[in-house]
């Protein structure tokens, strides 16, 4: 068990930050893991597993609290998992749930359209594209699989961000908006008035907004309690998806995403 003096080497080195920061998130990861080996744990023994002084047991403790990771039994002092834990371990069974319901749905929208179909999630203040299948009509091997992609640029982004909660999604749009082509929006105006629509349709169209000569269309993805949970689209070169086939290749797109929101457990 560590002394007095590591905890002043800890305080150095977090203050330091570089290999103090990574030592302090691999700290913390560990007493999650320990705590799911345990069930539940006092500072003292925590300190223990790691093999450091109480009170940096006890500052990490604090961390992880405050962020809802663990919780504390008052009365006997002992920590376990808080609901935290749980609100990420859902995130990610949706998304690996998503990815196993989304693969017939996803083929069959390629080859219904021929062009290249998408399953995209939101990841922080992008959305990354999850799944791809190309159509018979696509001439390009681009693949958007892992990508991550401007909300405000794209079909997909602004499903996924039309459906954020108010005050985050006015966050997002207010921030500066970078452009990509002379089509792309980048007043928060314009972009409101954007969602506003996406709200009433039920689907987004971009028109060589992200890059020049790509159209592309998407529609929501809801979950079992009809969360917004992801977006399936279709992009293609803008010669062949023409700005007026546009609304017809998302209705297509809405109906496949009605279809894996029912697999997904949606009933509305």
């Amino acid at each position: 068990m560590a002394n007095t003096s590591d905890a002043a080497d800890d305080r150095s080195e977090e203050r330091r930050g570089g290999a103090g920061s990574v030592q302090s998130v691999d700290r913390a990861v560990s007493v999650l893991e320990i705590l799911a080996k345990l069930g539940e744990a006092g500072v003292t023994e925590i300190a223990e597993e790691l093999g450091v002084h109480k009170s940096t047991a006890f500052r990490i403790l604090g961390v992880l609290e405050h962020r809802g990771l663990v919780e504390q039994e008052k009365e006997r002092g002992k920590y376990y998992l808080g609901a935290g834990v749980l609100r990420l371990a859902g995130a990610a069974a949706i998304r690996l749930d998503i990815s196993q319901e989304a693969q017939p749905v996803c083929r069959a929208l390629a080859e219904d359209t021929g062009e290249t179909a998408n399953i995209a999630v939101l990841d922080g203040d992008a959305a990354v594209n999850i799944m791809q299948a190309r159509g018979s009509a696509a001439v390009t091997a681009y693949n958007w699989l892992g990508r991550r992609t401007p909300l405000h640029a794209t079909a997909s982004g602004k499903v996924l961000l039309a459906h954020l909660p108010a005050q985050r999604r006015e966050a997002l749009v207010t921030r500066k908006l970078p452009r990509f082509t002379e089509h792309t929006l980048t007043t928060a105006a314009a972009l409101r008035a954007q969602l506003t629509a996406v709200l009433a349709d039920g689907f987004a169209c971009t028109s060589e907004e992200l890059e020049i000569g790509l159209n592309a269309v998407a529609a929501p993805v809801r979950a079992h309690d009809g969360a917004v949970i992801g977006a399936i689209g279709l992009s293609g070169p803008a010669y062949r998806m023409e700005h007026e086939l546009l609304p017809g290749l998302a209705e297509r797109s809405a109906k496949a995403a009605a279809d894996l929101s029912r697999r997904m457990g949606f009933a509305g």
